[in-house]
């Protein structure tokens, strides 16, 4: 329900409407069912909550740490004060039950998976990338498995790892390429340390080798092997290169000694050689990659210092300088408050002019003027800058964090034949990653540019099931089934409603500033974790009313606590199509102004259950909504599997 300029705009709930109600699972691009698993946590089945967290994403227990959470900023218990802390609450479930929990790492993960396949008992919201109704199809073989057919994977950042998991499920024969001397990509060489544990990383990864994915590590494709021996090798490729360098400025000293890029600083820290750093170091940027330079550089700085013996005199600063001002600046409000908790100067509203030299060619310093604006009326990029507002920053280093690009050069679209666009970037469709050449995928930012690590994961399980599809001739669909279920006995926390977020731990400054290791965050116990998962609406729950029994006391409207409930006349309702031949039925010859009707606005919904408690005829219910996407698989060429 939403007001209209003459009356009441109204929709007839359908099945999409129900799965929409579920925002969180919406919002998130591999649509893990987040209500699921919080209110599993708040009920204290954590291996449950475990299940439905790592259903659809092979990467739950790193994106427990790192998810830019989508689920979150559509959270509904966000419109009624702050969304749940779903990526922390996941954090909380694979702590328990995920490869990081398991002395054996990851390695006996994937025999639990497929034992809880076989004992799965049917769960609330499944969409088709769940993965144990997918285990169950292939273990019962109403989906076939590739057998004899292989991918070559280039990249093992975390579309190259989704993949390869899915991959590895449908019966490929999958060979990783990854430059680094570690798998995982940039997870493992540009994903300070201090916020994704390496453990964890390679408990991950070892879930996924357990599946038979195979892997070359300190490969560089055009070096080692040529993209055409590799399409040789296998029946389809899967280019996953990523955002590996960084974007420099073209401006006067850009080449001084002690000018470095950022993607670069944060690999040579993460592998274990981290360049010699000066006293002041400037950061040039706004995102979250500029503070995980920044804060990183810090770590850095403090590290050199205790382990040199004389210690220098001066101040250890890092500037870290935005063209944004504060509210326009791109990265996370959270890495803002823990930059200037640790330490990190901000200098909004200031673009880089030149970097300045001394007489041996080193930087000694950065001329900045102030920036104005950075976005014109439409929204655009079009910084505005005073040239008469000038200021310099004296520093012995300068690190750029202000765009990444991918590495191509082993690449020629004309020999390979695969087509560029304009600006040199591979051209494929954008739902499956095909490219103009027939066996070559590419997925995660390369196909789309930088997002979260989350689109990198969906992206990678779409090319998984768009491979399968060409190189067997069937393709993995799904049919829907619906259920709404009613809850005799609905009852929720005591007070949930004006529960307060529950504050994620975080370790103390000094503490922090260790080392690169010490994490920031410390997760929830499991009291905080219950108390926080409590707060979730369950959005999955409706109120369902039924008209027959209605006598429209109003009571339900009476005691709404949010006010979502209203009694209107029919003729207040703005109707059209579905709507409109519903009245006429319901109606039946009636006048629309002698006829009345409850509305409900959802959006302000607390799911209390009041309304239902309070009708004194049993007309209105309370009802969970369910749904299954069952995997089938049909034949859609003529093509022998």
């Amino acid at each position: 329900m939403q007001a209209a300029a003459h009356g009441v705009r109204v929709e007839i709930p359908d099945r999409s409407y129900w799965k929409g109600q579920i925002q969180c699972q919406a919002a998130c691009p591999v649509h893990t069912d987040a209500r699921g698993y919080v209110r599993a946590i708040a009920e204290g089945n954590d291996e449950l909550a475990y299940l439905i967290a790592r259903g659809p994403n092979p990467m739950a227990s790193i994106c427990g740490r790192i998810c830019g959470a989508p689920c979150e900023l559509d959270c509904r218990r966000g419109e009624l004060d702050r969304p749940i802390a779903i990526r922390a609450l996941k954090r909380f479930a694979c702590e328990r039950f995920g490869p990081e929990s398991r002395a054996e790492g990851g390695r006996g993960l994937t025999e639990f998976l497929k034992q809880a396949a076989r004992k799965y008992a049917p769960r609330s919201c499944e969409d088709s990338e769940e993965l144990l109704p997918l285990l169950q199809s292939l273990l019962q073989g109403e989906i076939p498995k590739a057998e004899g057919r292989s991918v070559g994977i280039i990249g093992s950042g975390p579309a190259g790892l989704a993949c390869a998991h899915d991959l590895a499920l449908f019966g490929f024969d999958v060979t990783i390429y990854e430059a680094e001397p570690v798998l995982a990509g940039m997870l493992a060489v540009g994903v300070p340390e201090y916020r994704l544990p390496r453990d964890l990383i390679r408990a991950e990864v070892e879930v996924i080798q357990e599946m038979g994915v195979k892997a070359v590590t300190s490969c560089s494709v055009g070096h080692d092997v040529s993209l055409a021996e590799l399409r040789k090798r296998h029946d389809a490729v899967l280019v996953a290169v990523g955002l590996k360098r960084s974007r420099r400025i073209d401006i006067p000293g850009a080449d001084a000694e002690g000018v470095l890029g950022g993607v670069e600083f944060l690999r040579d820290v993460s592998l274990g050689h981290p360049p010699a750093l000066g006293r002041r170091v400037v950061v040039v940027g706004g995102g979250n990659v500029a503070y995980d330079v920044g804060r990183t550089v810090l770590r850095q700085i403090s590290l050199d210092a205790a382990r040199t013996a004389v210690r220098e005199s001066g101040v250890r600063s890092v500037y870290l300088c935005s063209l944004e001002s504060l509210e326009e600046m791109p990265a996370d409000d959270v890495e803002i408050l823990e930059g200037d908790e640790e330490g990190i100067i901000r200098r909004n509203s200031l673009g880089p002019v030149e970097i300045l030299k001394n007489e041996a060619g080193r930087v000694r310093g950065v001329l900045f003027r102030r920036c104005l604006r950075v976005y014109d009326e439409q929204r655009r990029f079009a910084p505005k800058f005073d040239d008469n507002q000038r200021d310099t920053i004296e520093c012995d280093n300068v690190v750029l964090s202000v765009g990444q690009a991918v590495d191509l050069s082993f690449l020629d679209p004309e020999r390979d034949g695969i087509e560029t666009t304009e600006r040199g970037l591979v051209h494929c469709d954008p739902e499956s990653g095909r490219t103009s050449a027939a066996d070559v995928w590419i997925a995660g930012d390369l196909a789309y540019g930088p997002k979260l690590l989350i689109h990198a994961v969906a992206s990678g399980k779409r090319v998984a099931r768009d491979i399968y599809e060409m190189v067997t001739g069937r393709r993995i669909s799904h049919r829907d089934t619906e259920l709404h279920f009613s809850l005799r006995d609905y009852r929720r926390e005591p007070g949930y409603e004006m529960q307060r977020r529950v504050a994620i731990p975080t370790s103390s400054v000094s503490e922090r500033l260790r080392s690169q290791a010490a994490q920031v965050e410390t997760g929830y116990t499991e009291e905080q974790a219950r108390l926080e998962a409590s707060r979730c609406l369950d959005c999955g729950v409706n109120t369902i009313f039924d008209g027959n029994k209605c006598i429209l006391c109003g009571g339900c409207v009476d005691v709404c606590p949010s006010l979502c409930l209203r009694i209107v006349s029919a003729d207040r309702l703005h109707a059209n199509g579905a709507l409109l031949e519903l009245l006429d039925q319901r109606l039946d010859g009636m006048h629309a102004a002698q006829a009345s009707a409850i509305v409900k606005d959802e959006t302000i919904c607390i799911r209390c259950g009041l309304c239902a408690e309070r009708c004194p005829t049993g007309a209105i219910t309370m009802e969970r909504f369910m749904f299954k996407e069952i995997p089938q698989c049909q034949l859609v060429s003529n093509r022998n599997p």
